[in-house]
């Protein structure tokens, strides 16, 4: 081979070569179902499931919704579509990067954003409701932190339970979804444990997330149950109905009156 042909042949090899590194440089990152993740593989929730769970939470456009782990952005997405300001918690930056990409590509980038970082490190108080597609550990890790969070703030997990706290509602779906197909809805109740004065007497309440039991005066308490803030239950062939604020309860006696309770020592 002449010495021209051999470096016209050597250029083109170069050119070719810097061509292909150019158009994989180029490529946007694309997620791999199973792909390892800080704390969890990556496996998308199915669209249908994930409109299920923004159901049962009842997601309106006065909600700040939040979810742990957000892969790809699709809860997020659809949740901002819905009205609803929206934020990812994802400790993958390219995961985060193509979320927003995805967002922009839907036109809801104003409502909703991403960020890097750690779940075990985010501050998730202000949520309204927050979404999950985690595992059983990981839950129940997250589980004391959750429970910290404003009674009545809604948490749907795709699939996993919290452990001893059962859900308030779990529905399966069927149509346009093949696998991880179940969703759990839990409402975080107030904190009633402990002792409380009524002008019906002492009412003493022991709390098992949202079951409650113990006694008013001297008469046990009946199918006591927490939703958020509301608490009701039947004592001495009364039902009782209110609503927690902290340190008071204030409510209504099934038949007519009303009833307060103050927290003692408060």
């Amino acid at each position: 081979m002449k010495p021209s042909m051999m470096f016209a042949t050597f250029s083109f090899l170069i050119l070719l070569a810097g061509s292909s590194y150019a158009g994989q440089a180029g490529q946007e990152f694309q997620p791999q179902v199973g792909q390892e993740g800080k704390d969890v593989i990556w496996v998308p929730t199915p669209q249908a499931l994930v409109d299920k769970m923004l159901d049962m939470a009842k997601v309106t456009a006065k909600d700040y919704v939040i979810d742990l782990g957000s892969g790809d952005g699709r809860t997020v997405i659809t949740a901002a579509k819905r009205g609803s300001k929206a934020l990812g918690i994802e400790y993958n930056p390219e995961m985060v990067e193509l979320s927003k990409r995805n967002a922009a590509k839907e036109g809801v980038s104003d409502k909703a954003s991403f960020v890097k970082a750690d779940l075990f490190e985010s501050d998730f108080s202000q949520a309204q409701v927050i979404t999950m597609f985690l595992l059983p550990d990981i839950n129940i890790r997250l589980r004391p932190k959750i429970l910290d969070l404003k009674p009545g703030t809604r948490i749907v997990s795709n699939s996993f339970t919290m452990g001893d706290w059962s859900a308030d509602e779990t529905a399966n779906v069927k149509d346009g979804c093949a696998s991880y197909c179940t969703a759990h809805l839990w409402i975080v109740p107030a904190k009633v444990q402990g002792s409380w004065q009524t002008s019906q007497g002492e009412l003493t309440l022991k709390q098992n997330y949202q079951t409650v039991t113990g006694t008013l005066k001297s008469s046990p308490i009946a199918n006591g149950k927490l939703s958020g803030d509301q608490i009701s239950f039947s004592a001495g062939g009364v039902e009782y109905s209110g609503r927690v604020n902290g340190n008071s309860i204030e409510g209504v006696v099934k038949g007519g009156g009303s009833w307060k309770a103050t927290r003692a020592g408060k």
